[in-house]
């Protein structure tokens, strides 16, 4: 297979671990974003698209109405944001309230599996900045008041949503 459309991925347990400097896991990405043609697949990378055909049924067994209507082999949660280079991600399994700064891999954007929530970052500098934030002892004061520790996924993007980082990086500065 080609490695046109492969990507790094990193699952939910690989990101609530810290286990993020060496990737051995990769993802077959066949879209940018929803319903972009996945035809182009088959003159770009034929050995891939040769690879999609022998497991078209894998993908004709999806049963989600999502899939309905869609290009052939095409796949949901991906966007511009899926690309950004630079991403803070956090585990929504895992029962720890920890943001971690995940960088390209061997010049590619790193993929998340659905168990992980994520900004995306076109500049290092904005979310090494939105990292401090997340992580300084004001923001965990705040999502630590929200979370519910003993449900089977307590981080969920309404708790993460709720947090406006403006208001909490002007609080911060007005401690210091």
């Amino acid at each position: 297979m080609e490695p046109t459309y492969l990507y790094p991925l990193l699952k939910g347990s690989d990101v609530a671990q810290n286990r993020l400097k060496v990737i051995n896991k990769y993802i077959l990405v066949t879209q940018k974003f929803i319903g972009e043609s996945t035809e182009n697949i088959r003159d770009i990378a034929p050995k891939t698209w040769q690879y999609l055909v022998n497991h078209k049924n894998y993908f004709l067994d999806r049963k989600s109405k999502i899939y309905q209507n869609q290009p052939d082999f095409c796949i949901f949660g991906v966007g511009y944001y899926s690309f950004s280079p630079f991403k803070i991600a956090i585990s929504g399994l895992y029962k720890k309230l920890n943001f971690n700064l995940i960088l390209p891999y061997q010049n590619q954007p790193v993929i998340f599996d659905d168990t992980v929530y994520f900004l995306s970052f076109d500049d290092l500098d904005t979310a090494q900045k939105t990292l401090q934030l997340l992580n300084s002892s004001l923001g965990r004061e705040f999502y630590s008041s929200l979370i519910f520790w003993d449900e089977k996924r307590p981080i969920k993007t309404r708790i993460l949503n709720s947090l406006n980082l403006s208001i909490l990086a002007e609080k911060l500065l007005s401690y210091k």
